[in-house]
């Protein structure tokens, strides 16, 4: 009897492992609770290694040896493409290329909590000529706007608010402002977008084109709801809104996806990751680097926060900043040096 439930137990282990280790091939890599595990597969892949270790240490029991020896290699297995799977991503790349002529970089933070005037310094000195900026009022987007002017790079400051519907109060999550450089052209909120009768469901994500077509991308300041249990059917319908956002040839996407890669798999289009657009991270050494939270090393964190863009435009590096882990705000700016793929 103890050997039936030995070996039952070991099989319930393995369809476990295999499902946090690759939930898409199971289609369920947006489902509550295997989208939330997945999200920190550093962490995932540590728990793997010390049960490893345990289930080694078991085999000296000979009652439980073979039951500890299948664990053990049930473990091993998840150990292996965990750790694969986070080296194919990228483990960190913490330097830019020197910007050119036709670059363009952009920056994403969470900044709830952030003063305006370190989140200009650090837009600035990411020479940044995008800044998605989720969790932030237009007032504190404007503040930083003039700092970075009084610093020498100009921004022009777009927002969308959802502090005026029903049951939403002013305060920063209800708020998400873009900045934009004067360098790239004129730039407005679509109509669709800041009336209310399209967006992400929970909290607001901010989607501006050039007010002349085609003398610039598409650019889409992202927030999408967390997925807590009772948000998911919220979550998986703004994943899905984003993946639609990045329908046209040049879009240029970047927030706080409160997704990883992993969620997003199946959600694109034309070889897109969601809908048409490509993770920069992952193309260029930052893939698994942690985003959020800032309470957690770099690789054990999730990797939420994103700057995706259509084959427009090519990645040529990014970094996540973790000297900013005590600037106030829970999550870690990541940023993105892009060219126009034509330029290549």
């Amino acid at each position: 009897m103890l050997r039936l439930i030995g070996i039952l137990a070991s099989v319930l282990f393995a369809i476990a492992a295999a499902v946090l280790t690759w939930p898409q091939f199971f289609r369920l890599e947006r489902t509550f609770p295997i989208a939330q595990i997945v999200s920190m597969r550093g962490a995932l892949t540590l728990a793997f290694a010390a049960i490893l270790v345990l289930a080694l240490l078991a085999c000296a029991v000979r009652a439980v040896r073979g039951f500890a020896a299948s664990i053990a290699l049930v473990a091993l297995l998840a150990v292996v493409a965990g750790a694969g799977i986070l080296v194919v991503r990228g483990l960190g790349e913490d330097t830019l290329p020197e910007p050119t002529a036709s670059s363009v970089r952009v920056m994403t933070w969470n900044t709830a909590g952030v003063d305006a005037q370190v989140i200009a310094r650090a837009a600035v000195e990411a020479d940044a000529d995008i800044v998605a900026l989720p969790e932030t009022t237009i007032d504190t987007g404007t503040e930083v706007a003039v700092a970075m002017r009084e610093l020498g790079r100009p921004m022009w400051a777009h927002h969308e608010s959802f502090a005026d519907r029903p049951g939403y109060a002013e305060w920063a999550a209800n708020s998400t402002t873009l900045l934009i450089s004067p360098d790239l052209g004129d730039y407005a909120v679509i109509q669709s977008n800041s009336d209310g009768t399209t967006n992400t469901s929970t909290v607001p994500t901010v989607v501006a084109m050039p007010v002349v077509e085609g003398a610039g991308p598409t650019v889409v300041a992202v927030h999408a709801v967390a997925p807590r249990p009772q948000d998911m059917e919220g979550w998986r319908a703004d994943l899905q809104w984003l993946a639609d956002q990045c329908a046209s040839d040049s879009v240029i996407m970047a927030g706080d996806f409160n997704a990883t890669v992993d969620s997003m798999m199946r959600l694109g289009v034309d070889g897109g990751l969601l809908g048409r657009c490509h993770d920069a991270a992952v193309a260029t050494g930052n893939g698994a680097v942690g985003t959020w939270s800032t309470a957690w090393p770099e690789l054990l964190g999730s990797p939420i926060d994103h700057v995706m863009a259509t084959s427009a435009w090519e990645p040529t590096g990014s970094v996540v900043l973790s000297s900013l882990d005590d600037a106030g705000s829970d999550h870690r700016p990541l940023i993105v040096q892009y060219e126009p793929a034509s330029a290549g």
